[in-house]
Formats: C-alpha cells, sequence, structure tokens
C-alpha cells in the first residue's frame, strides 16, 4: 500500500487506528486455546470484527516466532488472510549488516506479503537501506520508544540534541516521506510537538495507546499533520477486550470508540 492509498483510507474511514495482534495463546479465550488453528481462529475472528474501524494490523513477530513453525504458519495465514485492504505491518525489528537485512527484506517483503517492517537503526545506514529499496513498501525505523531503557541510548545527549534527535534527522535522508515512517511511543507525548518540526511530513507508526496510558486527544493535537501522518495502535485494549465467547464482539466495540474519537480529530 502506498502513500496515496494510505491516505485515502484514512480519510474515507475517518479512522488512523492500527490493531495490534500480539496474539498470545496464553490469553486467548478458553474455548479457543485447545483447537490446533487456535491463533490463526482468533486473529481471523479480530479482523472480521474490526475491519471497518481501522486501516491497518500490525503483526508483532515475536508472538508467533516463540511458537517455532507452526507460529510462522499462523503468521504467514493471518497476514494473508488481512489481504491488501489494509496496512500490513510487520513488528519484527529487523536490522543488521547489509547482505543480511537484504535478506530480512526479502522474508516479510517477497515471502510474506507484508506492506511495511520495522527496523531497529542502531547498525547505520546500510542495514536499513536494502528495506528501501522496495517499492511500494515502507521502513518504520525505532525513533523515541516508550519502554524504560529509552533512557540508556535514546535519550542521551549529543552535543546540543538528544540521540533520538539525530537519528530521526539521519535517518529521514536515507528514504523519503513515502517510503519511511518512525516509531515514536505515546507515552512521549511531550516531545511529539518538536518531533514534527524535524519531521514535518512523516507518518508516525504510535504505539503505546490503551493498555499503555497514552493520550490519544494529546498525540493527535500535538502530531497530526495535513496528512494524518500518524498510525495509532492499539493491540491488548482491543483484541484482549474480552476473555469470554463475546471476545470479538467486544473487540469490534473498543475499536469502534477509537474510530469515532479518531473522526473528531481528522
Amino acid at each position: 500500500m502506498n502513500r496515496a492509498q494510505l491516505i485515502e483510507q484514512i480519510k474515507s474511514k475517518k479512522s488512523y487506528l492500527c490493531v495490534g495482534l500480539d496474539t498470545d495463546l496464553s490469553k486467548i479465550p478458553a474455548h479457543l486455546q485447545k483447537r490446533p488453528d487456535a491463533i490463526v481462529a482468533f486473529n481471523k475472528a479480530i479482523i472480521d470484527a474490526t475491519r471497518e474501524f481501522c486501516i491497518s494490523y500490525k503483526i508483532n513477530t515475536a508472538f508467533y516466532e516463540a511458537m517455532g513453525l507452526k507460529g510462522w504458519a499462523a503468521m504467514e495465514e493471518t497476514v494473508h488472510y488481512i489481504g491488501d485492504s489494509h496496512l500490513t505491518i510487520a513488528d519484527a525489528k529487523r536490522g543488521d549488516i547489509g547482505n543480511t537485512s537484504s535478506q530480512y527484506a526479502k522474508a516479510f517483503f517477497e515471502s510474506l506479503p507484508f506492506d511495511a517492517i520495522t527496523v531497529a537503526p542502531y547498525m547505520g545506514s546500510d542495514s536499513v537501506k536494502p528495506f528501501l529499496e522496495y517499492s511500494d513498501k515502507w521502513t518504520i525505523v525505532l525513533g523515541l520508544t516508550s519502554n524504560i531503557g529509552a533512557k540508556d541510548f535514546e535519550l542521551q545527549k549529543m552535543d546540543d540534541e538528544f540521540l533520538y534527535e539525530k537519528v530521526l534527522r539521519t535517518v529521514s535522508g536515507w528514504g523519503n516521506p513515502s517510503n519511511l515512517m518512525f516509531v515514536v511511543g505515546a507515552t512521549k507525548a511531550d516531545a511529539f510537538t518538536n518531533i514534527r518540526k524535524i519531521l514535518p511530513d512523516h507518518f508516525f507508526l504510535v504505539p503505546g495507546v490503551g493498555a499503555q496510558g497514552g493520550s490519544l486527544k494529546e498525540i493527535s493535537e500535538k502530531a497530526m499533520n495535513p496528512d494524518c501522518g500518524l498510525l495509532v495502535n492499539a493491540s491488548r485494549a482491543i483484541i484482549y477486550a474480552s476473555e469470554k465467547e463475546d471476545y470479538a464482539v467486544e473487540a469490534a466495540a473498543i475499536a469502534s470508540q477509537y474510530q469515532h474519537e479518531m473522526a473528531s480529530y481528522l
């Protein structure tokens, strides 16, 4: 999905919601857990219930890779089930020397039909550029994250700027707003105004709304640009809205609430 298509989806649905399919077998409803296709069955029900309210799905690959071949197969079936109507993100946080990154890019953009992948920029340009070589695909680079450890490196000063600011400025020159996004955690709302000054045109993938306590209102006020420029992710708040057989109905209700609030900000 290219930038124009993404923007059209946002406008037509009046939503910039990304649903995170961080599916943990131990947390899905008990009546599903013993099924051999438990993960896929759960994901399909969540997708069917939320399609009309969101414009993207983010699959955190760790939850699938932890299950070995069965988990990888579940991830593959899930991304194919989503199809091309929504932006699909592999939250894989890859990034290695150039020839290795080329293989990661091939894995997620060719063997699997993801539209986007999250990438760690620590190893520099040659670890990121192989992902950027694909047309109509997105590389989503970690910018300012919401975890406690962000203070160890991202929030350290380099001369007169934070390390994360240097990362944003530098990486933005490797691609363009049509193939580069940046991860900015919702719990770092105070930083959004300055980040938007650094990156006026790029999209931000914003995790941390919902279970982690980020404010959708505050993020929207501080970080939205004329094209919206935001993909706000909610995972646990939606997919685990209920532990009972009505889990899909409850997921739809929460996703609808997010969509209605987002419509008021667009």
